[in-house]
Parts: C-alpha cells; structure tokens; sequence
C-alpha cells in the first residue's frame, strides 16, 4: 500500500474557503496601499545567496533555505571536505541560491537594479511567499505570505507617518483592535553608547527583540552571555523598564541620551513621527516602546511593530527605516523605509475573532439544477444573464437525482437555488428557491437576477 502523501511541516494547504479568506486580506492591504499612491512588484522566489547573506545577521543567516545547484554538485567537493562534516563549507560550495527570507532585500536589489526605470520616490507594494528555516510553532510558519510597502529615495519622516496610517487603517478595516509600537534604531544605539558598550548594539538589540518571549532574566542571561559586563547590564534595567505615556517616555529618554549624538537624533525623529501622527489621528493607539529592537540589522531609523490585542499571537506586521540597505548593492544613500503584514498570523486573528464579512465566505450564489438535457438547454441563456449580472453562477454538470444536487448546494452553503422542470418548461418560467427560509417562487427569467439582488 502507498504512503499517505504528506506536506513538509511548517506549511499549508488552502481550502477554497480558506482562500476566500485569504483573497480578502489581500485586497483590503492591496486596496489601502493603492489609496496611497503605491505600485505593485514582483520579485524572483529565489535569489543569489549573495544578494541574501549578511543582510539578516548571523541568526537571520542560518533560517536562509539554500537550494542545491543542478548537476553533479559534488564533483568539486574533496573526500576530505565530506568527511569534515562541515554543513557551512559545504553550504557555500554546493548552493549558490536561495529562497528568498523576506521581501525587503530583493526589493532592495531591485531598486539597484532598475534604478534608471524608477521615479524617486518609489512607493511599491509587494505580496508574494516568503521562506524561513525556522522551528514550526502555533503562528510561526516555514512557508509565509507577507505583503510589504516602502517608500525608498525620501529622507522624509512624512514616510514614517504615512505607514503608520496604513497600519491604522488596514487593521481598522479588518475590525481588528492592535498596538502600533514604535522605536528608533538610533535610540538603541544612543543607549548602548551611553552604558559603554557601543560596540555591542547588535548583541544588545538582538537580546531586547527577545524580551516578550523570555522575558527580563533571559534577556539579561544572554546578554551576560554574549560578553556585557554586570554593569551595564545594570544600567540597562531602568530603561528596558520605562514605563508611562509617550511624552513622559521621551522626556525620560531625551535626558538620559543627551551626551549621545545619535541617540538624541532618534528622539527628535521619534517626536516628530509621533506629532505629525497626533495630528492626523488614527483610531489605534500607537506606543513609543523603548524595548522594541526588530532584531534584524538593516534597520538604521524609526522601527515598527504591530501586535493584537485580543488574540495571543506574535507581532502581525512590522517595519522600519534601512537607510543603508541599497548599498550592500553598490547604491549607497538612498534611503527607504517599509512595513511587512505577516499575512498568515493576519488570518489566523480573523479566524479566532470570526471577524470576515458574511460575503467574503460565500462561494457561489446560485446553482441551476440539471433535470435533463432539454432543461439545460434552457437555462443556459438565463445562466449567462445572471452573471452578467454580478451574480455567482453554476450550473450542476450532471442529471443527478436532486436530493443529491441540493445536497451539494447545501454543503456549499449556495443561498438559491433555480430549478426548470417540466412544468417551468410549460410556463416559461423559473422556480427560485431560497435555501434559506426554503421559500420557493416562479419568476420569469428576466427577472430573477434582480429577485436575487434584492435578497443578497
């Protein structure tokens, strides 16, 4: 007997309802990004490992799925390189791509790419999968979605407020209550400098990103780890604890951060971001969270990170300032600045709050009955009118006895139901069933695209 197939874990397969779902979240992003003026890309699902290596940190380096090159891949390798063992080594010799880790750093090749085809500033959004090596847990998927906007060519911290209105009014949308938190790199840098460990801002903000899963103990244990001494650690308790409102947060900070340069630019970007956003107002409440690092290394500016309120998840969408992100690609100061929707969590917190519109979920809207050969043959010009009407419309392919034809109806949940028998046949007439009140009418075909309109 042959083995069950299966799917690697980590992914999914969609059902037509999941997808219906799906496609809904899709276009409400796609619909907000579009009212701002954004266009749409795509990108390769495998890129050079030279274009994704070293853009992640050593963490983000290690999740890259690497592709086998074609052919015989191990010619070149030596008997005392296999024995080695060596997974890296050998990584580097026998894969010379990858599946791309997120969108942002294709995007950036992009942009260098096609830069003489490009009107700066370049606002793009982007939805396609993405990949990670990583463990699979409840919201954490090997296989992804995410569906990215950025604005590059613009120093403008008007970009920053302009995200942070998209991330308001997608969630909006959705009916979903979140937490927009906000940081700046140049903060955590500003930080660092003034407890004396400069050299360590990787370290350090890789530890903080981690502080909601491990908490303070655990991040000050990895820090001790990874070589800070006891105190700065110390020095670090008070402000990984800020708590209080925006201003008073800042207000804090500002004093702490007054010796450093770069941390003082961060709070001045973080003030501006913040007013400009007061004076436009959005419906969820955006945070200064000075705990928040996005431990990814390209971030150079404002970073973003949006979390549900009602459901227990990880954060659902993302971003931040990369100023030097293009020049790893030989196109240095340009500046840019995004925001990634985790797709996948997105449709895991609908699902949890049942919070899809009624019409999102329903497939088809009307089903013809097939009673025989001449009775299809008169429907099949009513079929096409009820289309070209909006109306979502199949007709049963097969002569099937009709418990099992409204059987499939009901299992597709299909609100109506049209039936042409012998005696609609002699009238000229079509019998409409609502197959949820289980009324039933003969209507004349012309009109039954509009009884059905006027129910839906």
């Amino acid at each position: 007997m042959a083995n069950k197939p299966s799917i690697p874990k980590g992914t999914r397969d969609f059902s037509p309802s999941e997808m219906a779902r799906r496609n809904y979240i899709f276009n409400v992003i796609r619909n907000v990004y579009t009212l701002h003026g954004f266009q749409q890309i795509e990108t390769p699902a495998m890129e050079s490992l030279q274009t994704l290596m070293g853009k992640y940190g050593e963490e983000g380096d290690k999740l890259l799925f690497k592709i086998l090159n074609s052919g015989n891949y191990l010619s070149k390798i030596t008997d005392n390189e296999l024995s080695e063992r060596d997974t890296l080594h050998l990584a580097a010799k026998i894969c010379e791509k990858g599946l791309r880790y997120d969108l942002t750093v294709p995007f950036a090749r992009y942009v260098v790419m096609h830069r003489e085809e490009l009107q700066l500033p370049f606002k793009r959004y982007q939805m396609q999968p993405v990949w990670r090596a990583d463990r699979p847990q409840k919201g954490r998927y090997r296989e992804f979605y995410q569906f990215d906007g950025d604005i590059v060519g613009s120093d403008s911290l008007l970009n920053e407020m302009e995200l942070i209105q998209i991330l308001d009014e997608v969630f909006s949308r959705f009916g979903v209550r979140v937490q927009i938190k906000l940081n700046n790199r140049k903060i955590l840098s500003g930080i660092a400098e003034v407890i004396g460990e400069a050299e360590s801002i990787v370290d350090i903000t890789v530890a903080i990103d981690k502080l909601d899963k491990i908490g303070l103990e655990g991040v000050n244990a990895e820090l001790e780890k990874n070589g800070l001494s006891k105190e700065s650690i110390e020095k670090l308790q008070p402000i990984i604890s800020l708590t209080g409102t925006n201003e008073e947060k800042l207000s804090v900070i500002s004093d702490v951060l007054k010796s450093s340069e770069t941390g003082t630019k961060g709070v001045d970007e973080t003030r501006a971001i913040l007013d400009m956003v007061g004076r436009v107002g959005v419906k969820n409440e955006v945070q200064l969270d000075l705990t928040l690092a996005r431990g990814l290394n390209y971030y150079t500016g404002a970073i973003f990170e949006v979390k549900a309120l009602d459901v227990q998840i990880g954060s659902i969408s993302g971003g931040g300032r990369y100023d030097n992100l293009t020049g790893v690609f030989g196109m240095p100061g340009l500046s840019g600045v995004g925001i990634s929707f985790g797709v996948d969590r997105i449709y895991d917190v609908l699902n949890t709050l049942d919070a899809y519109p009624q019409e999102t979920i329903c497939g088809t809207q009307l089903l013809f009955l097939n009673l025989g050969e001449s009775e299809i043959a008169q429907c099949l010009n009513v079929v096409s009118q009820c289309r070209a009407k909006g109306i979502r419309t199949e007709i049963y392919p097969d002569a099937a006895k009709m418990k099992k034809q409204m059987s499939y109806a009901n299992s597709k949940a299909i609100p109506f139901v049209a039936i042409v028998g012998e005696e609609e046949m002699a009238q000229g007439k079509v019998t409409l069933k609502n197959m949820a009140s289980g009324e039933q009418q003969m209507v004349a075909p012309e009109e039954l695209a509009e009884k059905i309109l006027a129910t839906l």
